[in-house]
């Protein structure tokens, strides 16, 4: 096995995937943008959610907002609801895992707050929870999907926003999500900040 031309070969296909979503997904990623933005400004915030690397990803991007992206700014609000381990357990052993999402969205959700569901598959059942939940709450959904978007894609209502990387991949649908989620983050502090460039 040559080791160096796999490498290669996984940086190429990453780079292809990210130039190949550019057309499908930057109009949608504006009117995230837009959507955030507007909610924050009107002392919304934003809630994350999603499962393994996508937990990960919900606790980044609720850091790059707490604390800051690449600007100087104010704290913004957003909370990931995938670090509180005794919600968490206590959840999911007293109800199902099904649950521990969207109990903190009925908790935590107010109108006008943005829900960031993350899904590689688009399926993840407690993702699906918490969309029904922020429904509930009259929250705005911004999902964050792969492989055609699922059973999330299916159930999301015309004022929400559909981010589905083209991509059957989990790595490259995982390596989109994070240039989205910085591509959301950026958009967030120009529009704040009032940056043209």
């Amino acid at each position: 096995m040559d080791l160096i031309d796999r490498i290669s070969r996984q940086f190429e296909d990453s780079a292809q995937t990210k130039l190949g979503a550019i057309e499908w997904m930057a109009a949608p990623i504006a009117q995230a943008i837009e959507a955030m933005t507007s909610s924050l400004i009107n002392n919304g915030k934003v809630l994350a959610c999603g499962n393994g690397g996508s937990a990960a990803d919900a606790q980044h991007f609720a850091a790059e907002l707490v604390n800051r992206f690449e600007m100087e700014r104010p704290p913004l609000a957003a909370v990931a609801l995938t670090t509180d381990s005794s919600i968490l357990t206590s959840i999911g052993n007293d109800y199902d895992f099904v649950q521990i999402f969207s109990k903190q969205v009925r908790a935590l959700g107010q109108p006008g707050d943005i829900l960031l569901a993350i899904s590689t598959s688009g399926n993840s059942p407690n993702v699906i929870d918490a969309i029904a939940a922020a429904h509930e709450r009259e929250m705005r959904v911004i999902a964050l999907t792969g492989k055609g978007g699922g059973k999330i894609g299916e159930l999301l209502s015309p004022e929400d926003i559909h981010l589905c990387v083209p991509s059957d991949r989990t790595a490259r649908i995982q390596e989109v999500h994070l240039l989205v989620l910085h591509c959301l983050c950026d958009g967030i502090d120009c529009l704040l900040l009032g940056v043209e460039d």
